[in-house]
């Protein structure tokens, strides 16, 4: 073959990639496959196990209560409330007696009633990433760590949102927001827990719509604002995660466009679930710091994974950003920030560092730690230590030292 075929055979062939690249995208503008890839809620990862049965994934029994929701639009959602493990091994007699599987009234659980009727409950509310139910991949050691540093007081309730595993509809932006609003109200009103000893927990995904949630009920006439919250491997926003995203971590989705800034942002209009999770961020601390009183409003900790090859922990860095720059009256540039936090940075040798901007009305934290990839670190004591310091920020939990 000579080498003029070869080449008109290789331009071929890299023409044809390039067409259905271009018609991948085509497809991908309609909102049904588009949201099949940001969601990937079809994607289930517990395919022929039963989400009603906990056990499966090692907990113990009748330590996790499953149970539904259900939302002002209508939609069934599926959750867990997963008890922490010392208050479970007390009350371990009475627990293994009780009927198993799915309840239609959680209210009758004995789990429910300890969390409900203790007043020194605490309890964490978890926002998953995509892809996946309840049980999938790194979540259920996850949970686990959620309670790791009070084991007889952290309670966890997560939930698997609309479209995702066994819950009714759809994923879109404004529905995820509905599922976490359904599961404050719960929260709030038939678990009778106050906002002071609830922390927001979010993965990937899940940090959006947790940003979404606090800047929703902190611009509330009466705002509603937690013990603080915790994102773990947090993006942006939906059009700065394009460049760079891979779907299931493997497939570029826009990422070959990066060099062609204006055919990058052609293709973004077509995108309907934005979530602007950094400025939500951004308008959620502004509004805290615009509110009377010197007392603490919020504890924000960010935390990210060097080697996240799904989403890069640039991400966390830009998150920071805008949530000091709201703390701000003239606002500060990313490269000014960048030269503040050299000189504030601690370093914690290979685990990574961290940095803290402080104010009179709250704390904002971020963590990037060397390992623990995307979702693995999840179930880090990082997580549980971060989840812990949220609920002392509050005055719930008396750290034993210096945390």
């Amino acid at each position: 073959m000579s080498l003029l075929s070869v080449l008109s055979s290789a331009i071929y062939i890299l023409g044809v990639c390039i067409a259905g690249y271009f018609v991948s995208l085509g497809i991908l503008a309609i909102p049904f496959f588009q949201n099949q890839v940001i969601y990937l809620h079809s994607v289930t990862l517990t395919w022929f196990q039963d989400i009603t049965i906990p056990e499966q994934w090692g907990f113990l029994h009748n330590q996790v209560s499953p149970f539904t929701l259900r939302t002002a639009d209508r939609v069934t959602l599926q959750a867990w409330h997963i008890l922490p493990l010392d208050l479970y091994h007390q009350h371990e007699e009475e627990l293994v007696k009780e009927l198993e599987g799915h309840t239609t009234d959680i209210t009758q659980r004995l789990g429910f009633q300890l969390l409900r009727d203790d007043p020194g409950s605490l309890l964490v509310l978890y926002l998953h990433g995509a892809a996946g139910t309840l049980g999938s991949g790194w979540r259920p050691p996850s949970y686990r760590a959620m309670s790791a540093g009070a084991p007889g007081r952290i309670h966890t309730v997560a939930l698997d949102y609309r479209g995702f595993g066994v819950s009714d509809g759809s994923p879109s932006e404004e529905g995820l927001l509905i599922d976490a609003l359904t599961l404050v109200d719960w929260a709030l009103k038939e678990a009778g827990i106050p906002p002071s000893r609830i922390v927001i927990f979010g993965q990937s995904i899940g940090t959006a719509v947790g940003a979404s949630l606090l800047r929703h009920l902190a611009a509330r006439p009466d705002p509603i604002l937690f013990a603080g919250a915790v994102f773990v491997a947090p993006f942006a926003d939906v059009e700065l995660l394009t460049a760079s995203y891979r779907v299931a971590g493997t497939i570029p989705l826009l990422g070959p466009l990066a060099p062609f800034p204006r055919l990058l942002a052609f293709f973004n209009k077509f995108i309907v679930s934005k979530w602007p999770s950094k400025d939500n961020l951004a308008a959620f601390v502004r509004h805290c710091e615009e509110m009377p009183g010197d007392q603490q409003k919020y504890h924000i900790t960010i935390i990210h994974a060097q080697d996240d090859y799904d989403i890069p922990w640039s991400h966390s860095d830009q998150m920071f950003w805008h949530a000091v720059s709201a703390t701000r009256p003239g606002g500060i540039t990313f490269e000014e920030l960048e030269e503040e936090k050299e000189q504030t940075k601690k370093s914690l040798g290979p685990a990574g560092w961290v940095v803290e901007h402080q104010t009179s009305k709250g704390l904002i934290r971020e963590e990037i730690a060397k390992w623990g990839l995307h979702d693995r670190i999840m179930s880090y004591p990082i997580v549980s230590l971060a989840v812990l310091r949220a609920f002392q920020s509050r005055g719930k939990l008396e750290p034993d030292s210096e945390a």
